[in-house]
């Protein structure tokens, strides 16, 4: 009707006394739960054992003089390789390490070199940079190309002749021969030709050791290592934990432990340098820059820490270089870990591929090897 407001009102339900539509029961969808994917593991057959030497990228040469007991070993990369240090022992003989700092200028270089005799040894990295030089090898300064090398020495004056000890001229000859006539080999060759080990008690109770080498591949990820165990202290086997090399019993006809021969006294000793350090090279054609190769050299302490008792000591030069030959992309974790246990398994090498030399007894010859 004209003028007249129609207003509706909205009651709730329960004023009305009216009930809810019942609901309908929802049909039932079968849920198919995705499948899980198999946890996958690395299997013993992925990871195969290859030589050091399989390591693209890579020369080396080894020369020593085995009647006075010392040599060298050199890492050679024409291209350039990024590298990186950790030095661990109190007392090392090195040369441009500095120049491997990550703050430092330089991202590669040419060479590394494993040498005997100690510091008076470090002249045999001039004989490298002159046969480098002479193959046009080296960082391009303008004026001249020159040879970026580093090198470590051990101590083993005391082994054979303590005046003669790799200079210039061995140096530029265990260059050619890693360009001409590559010849790494395990045992008492180049760098390894004068090791050994267990010597808190002094060398006439130390046993012969030498230079050793083990490497592995994963896919196409390599990674390797290369030692010369000259250790103060004792060897073990890293799986087992069974003492393969150091102190000998008084009689030379077995081992006893440079631990406890040292817990025998708490006087300070003034001169341990009887003729200590092990260094080794960790190689991998992972590609990685310097700092990275610091840190995996870092962790390949982890496998002489494994192998030597006791290591790092006041009176060792413990020093590991990490180099880097190739572009395979690999986790930087991965590699520092696997690099430390080649470079355990190279230094049982080192102690099975020795002889007996210079007076000194090897672990073969007293048949503690195993084998």
């Amino acid at each position: 009707m004209k003028g007249k407001t129609q207003v509706l009102i909205f009651l709730p339900l329960f004023l009305t006394g009216c009930q809810p539509a019942p609901k309908m029961p929802e049909a039932s969808v079968p849920v198919t739960e995705p499948e899980a994917k198999p946890q996958t593991e690395q299997s013993a057959a992925e990871i195969q054992e290859i030589a050091v030497t399989d390591i693209a990228g890579l020369k080396i040469g080894q020369y020593e003089n085995e009647k006075a007991g010392t040599g060298l070993t050199v890492f050679i990369s024409e291209e350039g390789m990024p590298a990186g240090i950790d030095v661990r022992g109190g007392g090392p003989a090195s040369r441009e390490s500095q120049m491997l700092n990550p703050l430092m200028t330089v991202q590669e270089i040419n060479a590394v070199v494993l040498s005997g005799g100690s510091a008076f040894g470090l002249g045999a990295a001039d004989g490298v940079m002159k046969y480098l030089e002479e193959h046009d090898i080296g960082f391009d300064t303008g004026a001249a190309k020159v040879p970026l090398v580093v090198q470590a020495d051990i101590y083993d004056l005391t082994v054979g002749s303590a005046d003669v000890r790799p200079d210039a001229e061995m140096g530029y000859e265990a260059a050619r021969r890693a360009f001409e006539e590559p010849n790494y080999r395990d045992g008492n060759y180049g760098a390894g030709c004068g090791a050994s080990v267990g010597k808190i008690a002094g060398m006439d109770t130390a046993m012969k050791t030498g230079i050793g080498s083990y490497a592995v591949q994963i896919g196409d990820l390599q990674v390797g290592a290369v030692v010369v165990v000259n250790a103060l202290g004792d060897i073990y086997d890293w799986k087992t934990g069974e003492q393969v090399a150091g102190l000998l019993n008084p009689e030379k006809t077995g081992l006893r432990s440079t631990m406890e021969y040292m817990k025998g006294s708490t006087e300070v000793v003034e001169n341990k340098f009887t003729g200590n350090t092990t260094l080794a090279v960790i190689i991998t054609n992972a590609e990685f820059d310097k700092a990275q190769l610091c840190k995996i050299a870092g962790m390949g302490h982890d496998g002489m820490a494994r192998s030597i008792n006791p290591v790092h000591t006041s009176a060792d030069g413990d020093t590991i270089y990490a180099v880097s030959t190739g572009n395979v992309e690999a986790d930087q974790d991965l590699v520092g870990a696997l690099g430390a246990e080649v470079l355990s398994e190279a230094i049982l090498n080192a102690v099975k591929n020795a002889d007996s030399a210079y007076g000194y007894p090897s672990a073969s010859s007293l048949a503690l090897t195993g084998e």
